[in-house]
């Protein structure tokens, strides 16, 4: 606008000139019409002009007079973009009001973007700067503002303000910190030269304020702060180390002359050495953890005197505070289930407790249940303990703490293939145990034989089975494969009918089987723990070339003590045999002797 008026001023003067320079020559070239020769007088002097030179006039004239048309013309289109500017500067007048109206109706909606210094509130901004966001233009100017502010020395006439034609910068030094423009006016409903000056000036107060709080004589102060709580923490340091060094050794003397050693049940957990030990262990830890409270006392305190490590102070301190906090809300949040999880295990607690007690009752024969043996009674109180605790798992797993994070699922699954790949075999134990159990095929404290294996129960489990044989060797046996063995239970049977106790000899054809008979069944009878009744009976069992084979059989329901019973019986029937004179025969011993004597003691032989 203002060249436009300065070319618009410089035209019209040409033109004005140029009027009254032509004006004069065009009287002049009318009065030359009529004479070809014009005498003008001036000091005495006559001028003559010729035809020529008013030839000359006339065209200059013409050149005067087309010039004059051209200005006219600039004259008009000058006008013409007059009225163009006028109108231009009408519509940018009415589009800055509808701005400005737009503006006004996003007040109420638009939050802003405030620039917030050290929890101090300078300005907000409301309108991009081209593309860059009012977010973007607040964190590049606060930078700014601290990096000035941060430095050592800071001059305040640093600080000015520069308008350009689209914006107005606010300035220091050559560093330009934030830039205003007309939309930020029109949100501020100020013009934006002064919108800039009053932004500068709280800047440039800002900026004096970091300069006291971060200048090189704060820092020099600092500093020394700094150096004398080092100083006093260092001495705060020694002077407990040695008040622990002097007290620890009295102090445990004087504890371990009041105490005695701690037992339980005769065991001697903790005697008096072992308990100074534990005395001096617990003195170091205590002197440690005073340091550490003094530490964490001066460390946030020493990080507190710089602002650049303010920050750190709050870090620190959350290192401690926070995982401290945190359990503590954890745990209040966590008493519902808390309490849900215990009333669960009181349930189911008082529930086995119940369970044991009948249990019991059935093991001592007090209650009787038909169908229901006594000794089914542990095992089956066995059985409901493991599945009621299971179930008692299963609705407690819920209620446990990050139950449900990937983490914790993952375990568990990890956990569950590993047992289910590795209890293979002691999952077909237990069956073959929980089987066996209510089979009933022994009990504890029943004789079996199992295989080649003979012997006494001494334990059943869930998984083995342990049996002691004759020669006192304790042989564990998986449940598995005693359920896949023959069982040879000799307990029940004598027990319920008596074992038979059997044995065979041979004797030659010369002695008659009633002798033969009458000396075993004596022999049986002799024999201790053998049965009266039934009366132990006389087989014959084979008609061999040279002998003949008999059997005794004998009843017996001691059980345990086969092996002697057997001994015995042996016993008695040789003393027998040899007493009538009888000689048993061996199967190598044919009836033509060949020179070979009587098989028996010489004692018995004297007396045939």
């Amino acid at each position: 606008m203002n060249t436009m008026y300065k070319y618009i001023k410089h035209n019209v003067i040409v033109v004005v000139l140029t009027a009254f320079v032509v004006f004069p020559l065009r009287l002049f070239a009318q009065t030359s019409e009529t004479s070809d020769v014009t005498v003008s007088t001036t000091d005495d002097t006559t001028l003559v002009v010729t035809a020529d030179e008013l030839t000359t006039r006339d065209s200059l004239m013409q050149e005067l007079m087309s010039e004059i048309q051209e200005l006219k013309l600039q004259r008009i289109l000058m006008q013409e973009e007059l009225e163009k500017t006028g109108l231009s500067t009408r519509q940018d007048s009415i589009a800055q009001v509808v701005r400005k109206q737009r503006i006004d109706s996003l007040r109420k909606v638009t939050v802003g973007a405030p620039l917030i210094i050290d929890k101090d509130t300078l300005f907000t901004l409301y309108a991009r700067k081209g593309g860059m966001l009012p977010e973007a233009r607040v964190r590049e100017c606060k930078k700014i503002i601290e990096s000035l502010g941060h430095k050592l020395s800071f001059y305040a006439d640093s600080v000015y303000t520069y308008s350009g034609d689209l914006f107005t910068d606010i300035m220091v030094n050559d560093e330009v910190v934030l830039s205003i423009t007309d939309t930020d006016a029109l949100w501020q409903d100020m013009a934006r030269d002064e919108l800039a000056k009053e932004y500068a000036e709280i800047i440039q107060d800002k900026l004096q304020q970091l300069n006291e709080e971060y200048g090189l004589r704060q820092k020099m102060s600092r500093i020394l702060e700094a150096l004398g709580i080092i100083i006093v923490q260092i001495i705060i340091i020694i002077l407990t180390n040695k008040l622990f060094a002097r007290w620890k050794f009295r102090t445990v003397l004087h504890i371990l002359r009041r105490t005695k050693s701690i037992r339980i049940k005769g065991y001697e957990l903790l005697d008096i050495h072992k308990q100074g030990i534990v005395l001096v262990i617990i003195y170091r830890y205590i002197r440690i953890l005073l340091i550490f409270l003094q530490l964490f006392v001066t460390v946030p305190l020493l990080f507190s005197i710089f602002p650049e490590t303010e920050t750190f102070t709050y870090t620190l301190l959350g290192y401690i505070w926070n995982p401290f906090k945190d359990i503590v809300r954890a745990f209040i949040a966590y008493l519902p289930n808390l309490f849900k999880i215990g009333v669960i295990y009181l349930c189911f607690r008082y529930l086995v407790r119940g369970i044991r007690y009948i249990a019991l009752e059935i093991e001592s024969e007090r209650l009787k249940i038909n169908g229901f043996y006594s000794d089914w009674a542990s095992p089956t109180y066995y059985i409901l303990r493991t599945l009621l605790y299971s179930l008692m798992f299963v609705m407690i797993w819920p209620l446990l703490p990050n139950s449900n994070s990937e983490i914790f699922q993952g375990v568990s699954v990890f956990i569950g293939v590993i047992v289910s790949l590795g209890s293979t075999s002691i999952i077909g134990n237990v069956m073959a145990g929980m089987v066996m159990t209510y089979m009933r095929p022994f009990r504890i404290g029943d004789f079996i034989k199992v295989g080649d294996t003979e012997g006494e129960v001494i334990e059943k489990t869930m998984l083995v089975t342990r049996i002691r044989t004759r020669k006192n060797e304790v042989i564990t046996i998986q449940n598995s494969s005693l359920m896949g063995s023959q069982t040879s239970n000799f307990t029940v049977a004598a027990h319920n009918y008596g074992i038979i106790v059997h044995t065979k000899v041979t004797i030659g054809y010369d002695v008659p089987w009633q002798t033969v008979k009458e000396i075993m069944e004596g022999a049986a009878l002799e024999t201790l723990g053998i049965l009266h009744h039934p009366k132990p009976f006389m087989r014959t069992t084979s008609l061999d070339d040279f002998y003949v084979e008999y059997e005794i059989n004998a009843y017996t329901k001691d059980a345990k003590n086969i092996a002697r019973i057997y001994s015995d019986l042996h016993q008695n029937l040789l003393r027998r045999f040899f007493e009538a004179n009888v000689e048993i025969m061996s199967p190598h011993i044919y009836a033509r002797r060949d020179g070979i004597d009587t098989q028996m003691p010489e004692e018995f032989k004297s007396n045939s």
